[in-house]
């Protein structure tokens, strides 16, 4: 069984979408389940765990369940009792005001915080007549370890994420997990947690190198907005770090080749020219007539002339705003403008031209106008801009629209 186990504290970003991928693929190979399980936290946003399931199935992330770790809070007392009792665990009833006071210690010292173990060996009447609130900790390996006795459960018997998440797992019998390296020192914590439990089962972590992002889009539902589509951007994913057999492929493919161990451990640079570069050829790939309606249409043609834009833009943001601009009402320079009241005139009059030279030549016969000059304002009649694709590439799927892109 492998998960994905988000705390929608915000929108969902980059590396948290690598992780779920991963996962995912991982479970395909695996030939296991692959569930989400969604963590508590007390800056979760309301509606956001719907907003990150919603992404997940966008991505065509499959999986068989969905769990809430508040389902789950009877285990985790349960088990944090069980620890109380063989001693494994003990209550600390130090209070919020010393360990800021320990806190602050370690920082003036340039040192790293660590619990000084002075409530682990509180004689038991001690403990039993003090009612002040206490929390939980897991006392820390008797071997050298960079762990102290940390905390599990919290003075309002709520558990630690640590310890919430290395319960759920071994609930649902996790065998393999691919987290961010940011939660290394997470991971030892959690496999402390099971060992002290007596669980005996091995989970298998790989940790992905962190990515750097230097674009100002972090967020998948923030790429999503500016255009990219989202087997661009899975594809864009599982390729870093990695070297795939190919440079544009879906996760279906990438199930047959993609092996973890070999992903690189340095730190990866997010570069969203790639991104784009990726993109732009997923777009290519697209049927004709899907590619329409990115832009607002359901035309083959369109789509053919979408692509004739992608020469120059790479996300369907930026071709609906090429093709919404072919259609608007269009801006002509004061220079153009008598004489494009005359061209608009002989169009709207003309007969259909299916050559590109033939339309051009009518309309220069009409108004006696000279090439080069006619030229420039057919382009901006045509699409609303002075540069661009050749016109006559764009006259051959706009010609059927002549009279709504003519106005």
């Amino acid at each position: 069984m492998l998960r994905f186990a988000p705390s929608p504290t915000g929108d969902m970003h980059v590396s948290d979408l690598r992780v779920a991928l991963f996962n995912y693929i991982i479970s395909k190979q695996k030939n296991e389940d692959f569930i989400v399980r969604i963590e508590n936290n007390e800056n979760n946003i309301e509606g956001k765990d719907k907003e990150f399931l919603d992404l997940l199935s966008l991505f065509e992330i499959k999986y068989s369940q969905v769990i809430y770790q508040s389902e789950n809070v009877r285990f985790h007392t349960a088990m944090a009792l069980q620890l109380m009792h063989e001693k494994k665990a003990f209550s600390c009833f130090c209070s919020d005001n010393w360990l800021e006071k320990k806190h602050q210690e370690a920082k003036i010292a340039n040192k790293p915080y660590k619990y000084d173990d002075a409530c682990r060996n509180l004689p038991d009447e001690l403990v039993l007549d003090n009612t002040n609130p206490f929390r939980i900790r897991l006392k820390k390996p008797d071997k050298a370890t960079t762990l102290d006795s940390f905390i599990i459960m919290n003075q309002d018997k709520t558990p630690t994420n640590d310890f919430a998440c290395a319960v759920d797992d071994m609930l649902s019998d996790i065998s393999f997990i691919v987290r961010n390296e940011e939660l290394t020192s997470n991971t030892t914590k959690q496999i402390h947690i099971r060992n002290s439990l007596s669980y005996d089962k091995q989970i298998k972590y790989i940790h992905l190198a962190n990515i750097s992002n230097t674009s100002n889009i972090t967020s998948v539902k923030g790429l999503l907005e500016e255009g990219f589509l989202p087997e661009a951007i899975s594809n864009y994913l599982i390729s870093m770090g990695n070297k795939p057999p190919q440079e544009i492929f879906n996760i279906e493919d990438s199930i047959k080749w993609l092996d973890l161990e070999k992903i690189s451990s340095s730190p990866t640079l997010f570069d969203i020219n790639t991104l784009k570069h990726i993109n732009r050829e997923h777009l290519k790939n697209l049927e004709n007539k899907e590619l329409s309606r990115y832009v607002g249409f359901a035309d083959e043609e369109i789509g053919k002339l979408a692509k004739v834009y992608l020469k120059e833009v790479s996300t369907t943001k930026e071709l609906k705003s090429k093709i919404e601009l072919i259609f608007s009402d269009k801006n002509i320079p004061e220079e153009f403008r008598e004489s494009s009241k005359i061209i608009i005139e002989i169009i709207k009059n003309a007969p259909y031209f299916n050559e590109y030279d033939d339309f051009k030549s009518y309309i220069m016969q009409k108004s006696e106008f000279e090439e080069k000059m006619l030229s420039k304002e057919l382009r901006y009649l045509l699409t609303g801009a002075s540069d661009g694709p050749d016109i006559s590439e764009i006259y051959k799927y706009l010609k059927n629209y002549i009279g709504e892109v003519i106005k």
